[in-house]
């Protein structure tokens, strides 16, 4: 077993997460309720990924299940959460990973896609092509003089570098946010945080806000619930386009065409 706690970016409330070796399918245990991560429990994607099963809600599960996508840990772990959100913990993926090492990378073989498609939601847009390997191109842009116009395409570079990219804010939302009851656990020791000309905390490199959206995706993209082979492409995406990718591909695993229409049953 291997633990950690902290703090929840949104609700400010402390949360532990164990990790338990089990048979079967990578699940959740939160409030009494076991069930697996997947899109199709998806109730909420308002600035982080909530998962929902019998009334109970999970929120901002996307860096432990980057962690899990990162590691390769698809089966034979338990996860018990006590609080309602993940704990941020310094606001990437780099201490999840080192919880994992425990534990052996178990899966079933990488799915093809089986036909490209595109999504799109006004300026995000997620393109997915078959490939015989897995890629990731990431790009974000921001009016802001130290983020603009970023990229992360892996290859070449390496999945990993994603690892330790934080979540990044700017001061300019704090309050609003704030007023609609989020970020009350966030802080400059668990976020890279923009002042209108510079960061007020020193970042991972001058790329890791698209870094840490690239981590955002891989998250999302677990909630498949299986790897995918195929050439992902991602512009300005979000938590809401990635479950609907998440969404289409989890239809396809369990062998049921997506909805028409493009909305793939997720309507939050």
């Amino acid at each position: 077993m291997v633990e950690l706690e902290g703090i929840g970016l949104h609700t400010g409330q402390p949360a532990k997460v164990r990790f338990f070796a089990e048979e079967g399918p990578v699940r959740l245990r939160v409030g009494g309720q076991t069930f697996r991560p997947l899109a199709s429990r998806v109730s909420d994607t308002t600035r982080c990924t909530v998962l929902e099963a019998e009334g109970v809600r999970l929120m901002t599960v996307e860096h432990l299940l980057a962690a899990l996508y990162l590691w390769g840990i698809w089966e034979g772990l338990l996860i018990e959460v006590q609080g309602p959100e993940v704990p941020i913990l310094d606001g990437s993926a780099k201490e999840w990973m080192q919880a994992l090492a425990a534990f052996p990378p178990r899966g079933p073989k990488p799915r093809p896609i089986p036909e490209p498609f595109k999504l799109q939601e006004d300026k995000s847009l997620v393109s997915v092509e078959p490939a015989a390997v897995f890629s990731l191109n990431v790009t974000i842009a921001f009016p802001h003089p130290k983020i603009g116009y970023q990229s992360f395409a892996s290859p070449p570079r390496m999945l990993m570098e994603v690892v330790d990219a934080r979540t990044f804010g700017f001061l300019a939302e704090v309050n609003a946010l704030k007023a609609q009851g989020l970020i009350r656990g966030a802080s400059l020791e668990n976020a890279l945080v923009f002042s209108d000309l510079a960061p007020l905390n020193t970042p991972r490199g001058r790329d890791e806000p698209v870094r840490h959206k690239a981590l955002d995706f891989l998250g999302d993209l677990y909630l498949a619930g299986a790897p995918w082979t195929g050439r992902f492409s991602v512009h300005r995406g979000s938590h809401r386009l990635h479950v609907r990718l998440a969404t289409r591909l989890e239809r396809w695993l369990a062998g049921t065409e997506p909805d028409p229409g493009g909305r793939d049953g997720y309507s939050p």
